[in-house]
């Protein structure tokens, strides 16, 4: 094992650890609530902790754009900025060339240059400074700068992805870091196997403290996507943590657990939750239904969320129709607490060797409604 992981069981290929960071210990698998700009929408870190996150995301593109690392750094980093004392990754900026490619004007292999969302100047990101960055945020986890393809590009094209996305870690591994900074490299190749494990047995031997599957969730379909997660993580040193990024809904969850993952995150609970809908055992539900003008229920059953053990689902109805923002916070805190609780039951299922059978039961439980527009 190294320094930073400590695997405590396995079920299969799924995996119980711990991650240590400068700022405290992540048991997982762990679900990362996202806050991209230094915060999760509409979520205090006081309640954040309540509902037993034990990691935040930042987001390294977004925080230098606005309001910058420098001023960041300058007030004490970004824990004392957004008042979160436990551990954050922050990522790199690597996942912006690939959400916003319509902003991007040049790439080659010392970066890429692309406009800015917010005001359309041109803007450099080279490996050096996304490392720069994430030192100033001082976040626990940076995340190397990376180039992720989307979905159905040529094989060429992942080649190039494969080819960058290695140059750039071999460079950033030595940069400098914020005290107790550990750093993850991510592997790339899309959907194909080859490259998948070239990709790792080019970043494997450069001993990063953990490793990310990267260009997975970016568009292609689920079961190619869950059999290429199960080849990259094989392909991983079974000793250091293994992060997805970006998958959140609760039976994509369970399957990249399934299949080796430690870590994922993804703003889909708060996203879901503005569009006014719950996660539930009973599948997705939309509180703007007028099936539930009268349910005097909580949103789930047995959910020791604020809304649940305080509220109906006609009330919370009530207050999305009403467009009223406590209708949109309690479902968010809802939809974090659900996937928080689902992912640590998982682990207890991989602890006492029981994982395939909570899996199938939990699966079942998830699907047998469907989802609700």
């Amino acid at each position: 094992m190294s320094e930073s992981f400590t695997l405590v069981a396995t079920d299969g290929a799924a995996r119980a650890g711990i991650v240590h960071t400068a700022h405290g210990d992540v048991p997982t698998p762990a679900f990362m609530p996202v806050g991209t700009k230094g915060s999760v929408k509409a979520v205090d870190p006081e309640e954040l902790r309540t509902l037993g996150a034990s990691i935040v995301l930042g987001n390294a593109y977004h925080l230098h754009l606005r309001p910058g690392d420098e001023l960041v750094a300058e007030l004490g980093g970004l824990h004392s900025f957004m008042s979160w004392d436990g551990p954050i990754l922050t990522d790199s900026g690597g996942f912006q060339v690939f959400s916003l490619r319509d902003t991007l004007l040049h790439s080659d292999d010392e970066g890429v240059t692309f406009r800015s969302v917010y005001d359309g100047r041109p803007e450099r990101f080279t490996p050096e400074l996304a490392a720069r960055i994430q030192e100033r945020l001082g976040s626990d986890i940076a995340m190397c700068l990376d180039i992720c393809a989307p979905a159905g590009v040529t094989r060429a094209e992942l080649e190039l992805a494969v080819r960058r996305t290695t140059i750039w870690a071999q460079q950033q591994r030595e940069l400098p870091r914020a005290p107790g900074q550990l750093r993850f490299a991510i592997t790339q190749g899309g959907l194909d196997v080859e490259l998948r494990r070239r990709s790792s047995e080019e970043l494997a031997p450069l001993d990063f403290d953990g490793y990310a599957i990267g260009g997975l969730s970016v568009g292609e379909a689920r079961e190619p996507m869950f059999e290429a997660t199960a080849h990259a993580a094989s392909f991983l040193p079974a000793g250091k943590p293994r992060y997805f990024m970006g998958i959140g809904d609760p039976e994509g969850v369970i399957e990249v657990i399934s299949r080796g993952v430690d870590m994922f995150d993804c703003v889909l609970p708060t996203r879901t939750a503005r569009t006014g809908s719950a996660l539930t055992w009973e599948g997705r539900l939309n509180l703007r239904n007028a099936r539930f003008a009268r349910d005097p229920g909580p949103l789930d059953e047995g959910c020791a969320c604020p809304a649940c053990t305080r509220y109906t689902r006609a009330y919370i109805r009530h207050l999305v129709n009403q467009q009223e923002i406590l209708g949109l916070r309690l479902l968010s805190l809802h939809n974090l607490r659900f996937l928080i609780d689902l992912v640590a039951a998982a682990r207890k299922a991989i602890e006492r060797g029981a994982f395939e059978t909570w899996r199938a039961d939990a699966l079942t439980r998830l699907t047998r409604q469907p989802l609700e527009i």
